[in-house]
């Protein structure tokens, strides 16, 4: 009798484990979305004195959304590269594009500015303060002059907000349904290369800057969940003696630009930038930092035949080293 018994107590313990099991929530999935803002800033033609200058600046943010709308995760990143060319016509090669949160330190706003924080440490403090906020009350961060309200201030971002809360804010707007949860981590890549020609006589000359930007969802494990790949290019041309008449403004992103961006219509692609985009992030999901890199093929520059079998059989060597800073782990 006392063995039946102890059968029976055993089968409804596992009744109970299983019936437990079946209760267990799971873990909440969160929107994820990502915003490039960017514009020419600034154009100054040559002159004997000085090098003409093309700026263009780009922010960019990518966040985790619950299903209230408000804010999990933030970050946030911004490239301000600048290009110089001569009163001969002659193009100025850069030496490197970093972006102000990758300068950390050696960015100045401490050493030459006279802030008591560097840029990387108010970009924080600002996406810190945005968790728990929707998109609107993230626009509520800025006030009439620009700067942060107090509740920033106090946090630590005591520079000039309104790029962070328009690019932080249209982020959360387009966040879309993943896979992601709380326990993932956001993160950015940016990745900028110059192209340069000389002016002549007969022919402009260029200072272009190409920046290719990746939001990614990376989970415990290392392995992306989410990504969105996206670029855009920044066009300065001058004649032969310096002068150039590119007019400053917002510029597109090459998603923005659909089938307008003409890699279809001029290029003869089988299918545009952002489909070609689209394929190479869902190549990506599932990989480390480390698998990622090693989708680039052995010249350098298109991508491995089973990433070109899915639809990217553009150049992807700046899209995989944009990528892989976005899958890191620190």
């Amino acid at each position: 009798m006392k063995k039946i018994l102890s059968i029976l107590l055993c089968a409804a313990m596992l009744v109970a484990m299983f019936a437990f099991a079946g209760c267990e929530k799971k873990a909440e999935t969160l929107k994820f979305g990502f915003a490039i803002d960017a514009e020419i800033s600034a154009v100054e033609s040559a002159t004997a004195e000085k090098e003409g200058k093309g700026e263009v600046v780009i922010n960019a943010a990518a966040v985790l959304v619950d299903a209230e709308g408000k804010i999990v995760k933030c970050v946030l990143d911004t490239a301000d590269n600048t290009v110089n060319f001569t009163a001969e016509g002659k193009a100025v090669a850069a030496e490197e594009f970093k972006t102000k949160y990758e300068l950390g330190a050696d960015y100045g706003m401490v050493a030459y500015g006279g802030a008591t924080k560097e840029w990387f440490e108010q970009a924080d403090a600002f996406a810190a303060a945005v968790v728990g906020k929707t998109a609107d009350e993230v626009k509520a961060l800025a006030t009439a002059d620009g700067k942060g309200t107090d509740e920033l201030i106090t946090a630590g971002c005591t520079i000039g907000v309104n790029e962070f809360v328009a690019v932080v804010s249209e982020a959360a707007k387009n966040a879309a349904e993943s896979s992601a949860t709380a326990d993932c981590n956001v993160q950015l890549g940016i990745v900028s290369a110059q192209s340069v020609k000389d002016a002549t006589a007969e022919a402009a000359g260029a200072n272009d800057v190409d920046t290719t930007i990746v939001a990614a969802v990376v989970d415990a494990e290392g392995k992306v969940v989410a990504m969105e790949t996206d670029a855009l290019q920044a066009k300065f041309a001058f004649d032969a003696t310096g002068v150039c008449s590119v007019e400053t403004g917002a510029i597109k992103t090459k998603n923005d630009l659909g089938a307008d961006y003409g890699m279809v219509a001029y290029g003869g692609a089988t299918k545009e930038w952002n489909e070609q985009a689209d394929a190479f992030d869902a190549a990506c999901i599932g990989l480390n930092a480390t698998e990622i890199a090693a989708l680039v093929a052995e010249n350098g520059y298109n991508g491995v035949e089973s990433l070109v079998s899915a639809g990217c059989t553009i150049g992807v060597a700046d899209m995989v080293k944009a990528a892989v800073k976005a899958a890191t782990v620190a």
